[in-house]
Parts: structure tokens; C-alpha cells; sequence
């Protein structure tokens, strides 16, 4: 017997985060009765879980996809607005889903997955696991708002971590700044937001590595198969 939410993620379903809010939304089946109770048990080899009238099944290969997402795809399984999604790039047989969330204005990398646990490791912020992000701004960027996103500033309600910040390239006649900035939360649009508080307005935002992991040999909207050792890596958290 294991939890419900722990099956749902481990089916590929959605982040076990997520399926929790599934779960108490009662959108959840087992032997064809909505449950809503977190503390729900299943046997996956005697009951029968549904989800959107699907029966949900463990699967059998655990599948790990790094791509460069491009600009104009969003990051969702399915999108209400009927827009164009990042499994439209991703042509496998297997059920995926992606790992965190990339805006629809942001490229970059993005894993894709399978596997509950593995989207647990990527996107909770106790692993914390590097991002690294390229960032376009509007104006030339002074060393003290650099270092006030060092420092952490102040987005919604609350105060960003720590970012590793520094200028790659600034060009007067463009009027724009280059940077890069490493973080390890994974708030929503927080590198966006994090320029925003200091006054400046992003003009282009692409993600180039989680952890180590990069996407410098692909193409925008190519993808691959993690190799064994960047699961081991992701897996045990080596920075």
C-alpha cells in the first residue's frame, strides 16, 4: 500500500504537490469513487485509480527529457487556451509531464518526466538545486542594483534568497545590460520579478542550465534523454 498522491507522481501524473491538490479537489477515482482525504492508501496492483475518466497505470520505463524550450510553447501538460505546449515539441509514446514551469516568454532548459520523486528532487527548494538564467535588460545596470540582487529583494510577499549575480556584457548604443543570475527557489516568474524590483524591465530571459545541466548543444526546441550520469547527479544532488 502507498499513498495516493505518492502513486499519482510516480505515474507521471503531476508533481506529488500537485496531485495533493488534485486529490482534495476530487478529481481523483478509486474504484470509481471521487476521494478528497490525503491520507488515502492504494494497492496499485488491486485498485483502480482515475483521473479525467483515465485509468491511471504505473509505468513500467521512468523516462528523463532535458529540453530547449522555445519562446511561445507554455509549460503544461494541457492548456486551456488551446496554445501550443512543450509536449507538442516532445513526440514519445510514454506519458511525460514537465518539471517546473518556464514562462511562454522565457527559453530554456526544462526537464520532462515521468517520475514523481525525480520532480520532487528538481523543484523543491530544501535540495536546492542551482538554476542559472541569462538575462537581457533595458538600460546599463549599476553595481548597486547588482548587488541588491545579490542580496535578496522583496517580489509579492517576500524576500528572495541569495542569486549569484554578475554582468556579462553592457552596450551603451543598445542601451541594454547582459546578465547572469543564479538562484535555487523556483518561485513563479521570480528571475522577471527580481529585475522588476530594482526598475528594470526584461527584454529577453533564457535558462541555460539546471545545476550543471545545460542546453548550450541544443537547439531551441530540441531535446535528448538525460545521460546516467546526470540523473546520478541530480538524484544524489551533487553540485
Amino acid at each position: 500500500m502507498e499513498r495516493l498522491q505518492k502513486f499519482l507522481a510516480n505515474c507521471g501524473v503531476a508533481s506529488r504537490r500537485k496531485c495533493e491538490e488534485l486529490i482534495t479537489c476530487g478529481l481523483i477515482k478509486v474504484n470509481g469513487k471521487a476521494v478528497t482525504e490525503l491520507g488515502t492508501k492504494v494497492n496499485p496492483d488491486i485498485d483502480i485509480v482515475e483521473y479525467n475518466d483515465t485509468i491511471i497505470k504505473q509505468n513500467k520505463q521512468k523516462i528523463y527529457i532535458l529540453l530547449n524550450k522555445p519562446i511561445g510553447y507554455v509549460t503544461t501538460a494541457k492548456d486551456q487556451f488551446n496554445r501550443d505546449t512543450v509536449l507538442d515539441l516532445v513526440k514519445i509514446k510514454e506519458r511525460v509531464v514537465p518539471v517546473g514551469r518556464l514562462d511562454m516568454y522565457t527559453s530554456g532548459a526544462l526537464f520532462l518526466t515521468n517520475d514523481g520523486e525525480f520532480i520532487y528532487k528538481v523543484t523543491h527548494p530544501k535540495h536546492e538545486i542551482d538554476k542559472t538564467y541569462t538575462v537581457t535588460l533595458k538600460g546599463i545596470i549599476t553595481n548597486k542594483e547588482v548587488q541588491a540582487l545579490r542580496d535578496g529583494v522583496k517580489i509579492d510577499d517576500y524576500i528572495t534568497k541569495p542569486a549569484k549575480v554578475k554582468i556579462l556584457k553592457t552596450d551603451k548604443e543598445k542601451n541594454q545590460s547582459r546578465l547572469e543570475i543564479i538562484i535555487h527557489e523556483g518561485k513563479n516568474r521570480q528571475v522577471r520579478k527580481m529585475c522588476e524590483s530594482i526598475g528594470r524591465k526584461v527584454l529577453a530571459l533564457h535558462r541555460s542550465k539546471i545545476g550543471n545541466i545545460g542546453v548550450k548543444d541544443l537547439k531551441l526546441g530540441e531535446w535528448r534523454l538525460l545521460t546516467n550520469e546526470e540523473l546520478y547527479y541530480i538524484i544524489n544532488n551533487k553540485k
